[in-house]
């Protein structure tokens, strides 16, 4: 069975694709866990070492009692990557993943080389960000994550992908309803994950769903506004899981970005080392 032991838990894990290939990170939200990636894998694991996994307390990952929780996530998939031998990959970040993508990056910087973040902003705000994220707060009050998870549309016209959809997030195991709240330093914290990422200079993907009503897309658009060099797709028809509603639009955005930013990424990176030596 694919479990690491580490941090006191056992980690579920899968790789798919050719062991030489570059390695990509799936990382995926609270409302799913390794298998909501069914429609990515095949396509990606052609071109890269595709890699997922489930986060603790999602999926087949449990955490231990009065663990650390969400604050575990960067260092749980750090054991994961130095157990699979991987120093270097680009990421996907859905939502909740985002959680885990930034502060990765922070602790152990220089390993993610290129960065999908699939509705969510993983920090990077600032203050126009904060202001459309306000007033979306109260266009939305009273409606739970659940039912915001997926376009109105897609509900209406695809009921058995509603339900699949459904079904996997019924699948995680029970938490503390404060498993993801943040703690009471992040919840007034004004700051921003920009610095750092500018800083590190990765190619970054902002990817959204044009109905996505847990991060809107006018968020995520000002977000890559302020992230000069970055990149934006809106998916229309779809809302926030646009990996799972949309999936060829959204395969095909991620594999162009990869293909052009990150290829190309590596190759300065080999020539600066080439002239090192």
């Amino acid at each position: 069975m694919p479990y690491l032991r580490c941090n006191e838990i056992d980690l579920w894990y899968e790789c798919h694709g050719p062991r030489e290939a570059p390695a990509l990170v799936l990382a995926h939200g609270a409302g799913g866990n390794h298998l909501v990636w069914w429609q990515q894998v095949p396509a990606f694991a052609e071109r890269y070492r595709v890699v997922t996994f489930d986060h603790r307390s999602f999926g087949l990952s449990r955490d231990v009692p009065g663990g650390p929780g969400r604050r575990a996530f960067p260092y749980d998939l750090h054991a994961l990557l130095e157990h699979l031998e991987i120093d270097q990959f680009a990421m996907i970040a859905h939502s909740m993943g985002g959680r885990t993508a930034t502060p990765f990056a922070m602790i152990f910087p220089e390993r993610i080389r290129a960065l999908i973040l699939s509705g969510t902003l993983a920090g990077l705000v600032n203050d126009e960000v904060r202001e459309i994220q306000a007033r979306h707060y109260e266009e939305v009050r009273g409606q739970t994550l659940r039912q915001r998870a997926l376009a109105p549309a897609t509900e209406r016209e695809r009921p058995e992908l509603t339900w699949l959809y459904r079904r996997m997030n019924g699948w995680n195991p029970p938490r503390p309803r404060t498993f993801l709240a943040p703690t009471p330093g992040l919840a007034t914290w004004r700051g921003s994950t920009m610095p750092m990422l500018r800083q590190f200079d990765i190619p970054l993907l902002f990817i959204v769903g044009e109905h996505d009503r847990i991060v809107p897309a006018a968020a995520m658009e000002a977000s890559h506004r302020a992230m000069a060099g970055s990149e934006y797709v809106a998916v229309p028809d779809a809302g926030h899981s646009v990996y799972f509603e949309q999936p060829h639009r959204f395969n095909a955005a991620v594999l162009d970005f990869l293909g052009r930013r990150w290829a190309a990424a590596a190759a300065v990176s080999s020539r600066h080392g080439e002239a090192a030596s």
